[in-house]
């Protein structure tokens, strides 16, 4: 008989709670790290700091270049919340990853009074919340590169927006209402956000040393709020003066057009050049495709402009 219940032994299931555990925000914080990514994002990051609420399933994403920096991170986050809050941690869940049980963890519990609740080895489902947080946030990450052609590199920033609007529209069924509202104690306002990679133009507003007739705005892909990636300067900023294009948000291109079009850039800026050098009437019309906007779809070389003038490839 006992050899029989070792050899039919099964996973236990794990059934699914209709209460509510806790009854006020920071009682209890589930924590997981995802990563490593295959692709650094675009602060050098490799992993993902998730922290969810158990009562209000509010969640954070915190983005660190290694697993070492889990606790200064968590430190940070703790210090915050708390002071916002007015509050204490009372307790944190974790796995037994070496990021959450060391000496640092456990002495910074200690000194605060908080109750580090470890899963079972190899058991996800007692950490459960911010396993399917994790997945949730993956998942709307992807489709949201997807949708928009976006590289890979933006999956922090997905990561980002997709926590960011979950937190202010999702809506959790047994409280009927969004953490947002749970956490913060009033209902969100959702009218500034904006397509996840939707083109826009952002004020330079002294930011360069600008000529006369110099452009003031950029022409950029941006993520939630006014958190704007600048092509032309390859740099991510905030700005509060953009002006939004949603009706064509979707980038058309990929990775391979990013180095498309900035090799098209660089080509344009020799010609430009070359033709300061040479300005003759017959060929003012390239000069204004190189003022435009938006980059040609195709490069077409002028009649009267000699190929052997034009540096670099075609």
């Amino acid at each position: 008989m006992k050899h029989a219940k070792k050899g039919n032994k099964i996973k236990h299931s794990f059934k699914l709670k209709n209460i509510v555990s806790t009854s006020k925000p920071l009682e209890l914080l589930h924590m997981d790290l995802f990563g490593p990514s295959r692709t650094i994002s675009l602060g050098r990051n490799y992993y993902a700091f998730v922290v969810v609420d158990d009562f209000s399933r509010y969640t954070w994403t915190l983005f660190l270049e290694s697993k070492s920096e889990a606790f200064s991170a968590f430190k940070k986050l703790a210090k915050r919340l708390q002071n916002s809050c007015c509050s204490n941690i009372i307790a944190i869940r974790s796995d037994h990853g070496e990021e959450f049980q060391n000496e640092k963890f456990s002495t910074f519990c200690e000194k605060l009074g908080i109750f580090h609740n470890f899963s079972a080895p190899i058991t996800p489902q007692q950490n459960g919340v911010v396993e399917r947080k994790n997945r949730s946030l993956e998942e709307l990450a992807k489709t949201m590169l997807s949708e928009s052609s976006l590289p890979k590199y933006f999956w922090a920033d997905a990561m980002s927006t997709s926590c960011y609007v979950m937190n202010k529209v999702l809506i959790r069924p047994i409280l009927k209402k969004t953490p947002y509202e749970l956490f913060n104690g009033n209902k969100p306002n959702i009218s500034h956000l904006k397509g996840f990679g939707c083109r826009c133009f952002i004020l330079n507003n002294g930011k360069e040393n600008l000529g006369k007739f110099d452009e003031k705005v950029d022409n950029s892909s941006t993520n939630h709020a006014y958190r704007v990636y600048n092509k032309r300067l390859m740099i991510v900023e905030e700005s509060v003066h953009v002006l939004f294009d949603e009706i064509n948000h979707t980038y058309q291109g990929s990775t391979k057009n990013y180095a498309k079009e900035d090799e098209q850039n660089i080509i344009m800026q020799k010609l430009e050049s070359c033709l300061e050098k040479q300005l003759i009437d017959s060929v003012k019309q390239p000069v204004e495709i190189l003022q435009q906007k938006e980059l040609p779809k195709e490069w077409r070389i002028p009649r009267d402009l000699s190929v052997e003038n034009i540096i670099g490839q075609i």
